[in-house]
């Protein structure tokens, strides 16, 4: 039972990931179009609230927990985090020599395990 409901956390945070992505691409193409934003701006206010929505859902719905204060602070520090070492994979990628895609992949494969395991251990406990 204990290893079904990990496994519904992890794709239920997949999900979330996925859609929160989707946010960010929407609302920065909007601002950059409609709106006449310049990229910075748009990606920046499309990640804030990509952030905000992935934690209302992921608290909500992934991680099964309650809005509070003390997890608000914790999810943006595993946020923060996150931002921070996927540009250290990504420009130790590049350093390398590694084509974007392979950069991506990096990313993608260690940092997303990497929140899920600390939100699991520390933001939600």
């Amino acid at each position: 039972m204990a290893n079904n409901t990990e496994f519904i956390r992890v794709v239920r945070f997949g999900v979330c990931g996925v859609l929160a992505t989707g946010l960010h691409i929407v609302v920065a193409v909007v601002l950059i179009s409609h709106a006449g934003a310049s990229s910075t701006l748009a990606n920046t206010v499309a990640f804030a609230c990509a952030t905000c929505w992935s934690y209302l859902v992921n608290t909500l719905w992934s991680f099964s927990y309650s809005l509070r204060l003390r997890n608000v602070w914790r999810f943006a520090a595993v946020s923060f985090g996150g931002v921070v070492l996927t540009g250290l994979v990504s420009y130790l990628a590049h350093a390398a020599g590694a084509g974007p895609w392979i950069g991506i992949a990096m990313v993608v494969c260690t940092i997303t395990p990497l929140t899920f395991v600390t939100h699991r251990r520390w933001t939600y406990r």
